[in-house]
């Protein structure tokens, strides 16, 4: 979708105007951002997908000042005993297993796909919610059907009770208070302390986004240059006399290996490639199914040619000036190809006159994809 056909999400602002004054500065009350809309999911689907073991979620019941958390896959005798009130199941990830909520995802292109990261959906009985907390994230609160209660503000202090198993402020003191029907919307900037609580049993989608703690990503980038490491040579130390303190470490050594250490290097072409790879990889759950049977190249490329191509909810394609990432992988530009590779990346999609206009190249790499499950005809 456009930036311009999402405008009313943001209460009728262009996105420009949204990120200018709004993303990561200040929350956003946004009434009617979706009029008409009371969700995708009943409690009895979330229930199902909450069943799933590939579908991570989670229970929180509160009781007091007292939380209790409980992960899924979740079976009939666990709804059976949970209280008539002061719970919420969420379930994460939900936009890997339903088109619908694929789109509705996608709705927030106007964000980077690079920083965009999933959509959660929670079920609340009245008085359920997960207590105050901050998240480390952006993310815009959309409310289904029912009404939930949020209250929000900026603190300095964002210590946290110990002792719960969930991540609680110990102190909270809110500025604002809404209460979000259907359609209503709320974005908080990363670090907002807020609570939501269910008024009436409701419905939550956070489209939430991404950004990794720079330990993280200097962790991941180590794990990258692991492989291109090429240091010749090996420690020698002909000189070497005799010692009181066979334990002891040598200082002599200790220099060497500071010393050889401090020649890894890495070009920016290598930190790029490094970054794409990262910002494509699938997290550790996702799994793609291969067609079955996948069928003869010819018969892809007519289906391609006569239904356009579409890539599956779960592949992630990114790309900069130097290559496209396709799910953690890095591919550079092929000669003439960029042009349609950009336009599936970024519409998730060809039509079938663009998909007619495909040499046969691009369509025997499609034809690839295909065969392990990233993409789809039509």
């Amino acid at each position: 979708m456009s930036p311009v056909a999402a405008a009313p999400l943001l209460g009728h602002r262009s996105p420009r105007a949204f990120l200018a004054r709004y993303w990561q500065r200040r929350a956003l009350l946004v009434r009617s951002a979706m009029p008409g809309f009371a969700g995708l999911f009943t409690r009895e689907a979330l229930a199902a997908l909450a069943a799933r073991d590939d579908v991570e979620s989670r229970i929180v019941v509160r009781a007091g000042r007292r939380y209790e958390l409980v992960h899924g896959p979740f079976r009939r005798a666990d709804w059976k005993a949970l209280p008539a009130r002061n719970w919420t199941l969420l379930v994460q990830g939900v936009n890997l297993h339903s088109d619908a909520a694929d789109a509705l995802l996608r709705r927030f292109a106007f964000i980077p796909y690079a920083r965009l990261d999933d959509l959660m959906v929670s079920y609340a009985a009245p008085g359920g919610g997960v207590g105050p907390h901050f998240d480390t994230y952006d993310v815009f609160l959309l409310q289904g059907f029912g009404r939930r209660r949020w209250r929000y503000g900026s603190q300095s202090d964002l210590a946290l009770r110990e002792g719960l198993p969930v991540k609680i402020l110990r102190r909270f003191e809110p500025a604002h208070e809404a209460v979000l029907g259907a359609g209503d919307m709320l974005y908080l900037p990363p670090s907002l302390a807020h609570d939501g609580t269910a008024l009436d049993a409701c419905t939550t989608y956070s489209i939430g986004f991404r950004a990794a703690s720079r330990t993280e990503l200097a962790q991941a980038f180590l794990d990258f240059v692991r492989d291109r490491v090429d240091l010749p040579g090996r420690y020698a130390d002909p000189g070497l006399r005799p010692t009181r303190e066979p334990a002891r470490i040598g200082a002599p050594m200790q220099r060497d290996a500071t010393r050889q250490l401090a020649k890894l290097r890495w070009s920016a072409r290598e930190a790029a490639r490094f970054l794409g790879e990262f910002l494509s990889e699938p997290k550790p759950s996702v799994f793609f199914e291969a067609p079955d049977p996948a069928g003869s190249l010819r018969e892809f490329a007519a289906a391609a040619r006569n239904r356009g191509v579409r890539l599956d909810r779960r592949t992630i394609m990114l790309y900069d000036d130097a290559a496209l990432y396709v799910n953690g992988e890095a591919r550079p530009w092929p000669p003439g190809r960029r042009r349609a590779l950009q336009g599936l990346a970024d519409r998730r999609a060809l039509s079938p006159a663009q998909a007619k206009g495909l040499g046969s190249g691009i369509i025997a790499a499609l034809y690839d994809d295909y065969r392990h499950g990233y993409l789809h005809p039509g």
